[in-house]
């Protein structure tokens, strides 16, 4: 029986780097001044803001997918490729808090991520459920 300790580790840093795009939102709103609850006011405060959000927005399809991935395919392969949808998260974040038109790259790493994650894991309940019956 696989323990899938490669994903459990993955899962939490994916989870640590969320906690550390939240800590930069509260450090941008004290770069900037602009107290909770104010969402607006400052660009930069916006950017980090937006990009904190985006991850949120993105982590329920990720993570199922990752783990749903691991149960059908592999614990490794599904670690390997959410490691590159935190790369691309990282990239993301970074991007966009220096100018929003440098997101794209970060954005387009995790989400190629996350396709091959949410289609493998699919296709292969798919098969499985086709075969077994």
């Amino acid at each position: 029986m696989q323990t899938h300790a490669y994903v459990a580790i993955v899962t939490i840093l994916a989870l640590l780097t969320y906690l550390w795009m939240g800590l930069a939102v509260g450090a941008a709103r004290r770069k900037c001044g602009i107290a909770a609850p104010c969402m607006t006011g400052d660009p930069a405060l916006e950017r980090a803001i937006r990009a904190h959000s985006n991850t949120l927005e993105w982590l329920p399809v990720f993570l199922p997918s990752m783990w749903l991935f691991a149960l059908y395919w592999s614990d490794l392969v599904a670690a390997v490729l959410g490691l590159v949808w935190i790369v691309g998260r990282i990239a993301y974040q970074r991007g966009y808090v220096a100018d929003p038109a440098k997101r794209e790259i970060g954005f387009l790493i995790q989400a190629l991520a996350t396709a091959i994650l949410l289609f493998g894991a699919l296709g292969r309940a798919v098969w499985v459920l086709a075969v077994t019956g």
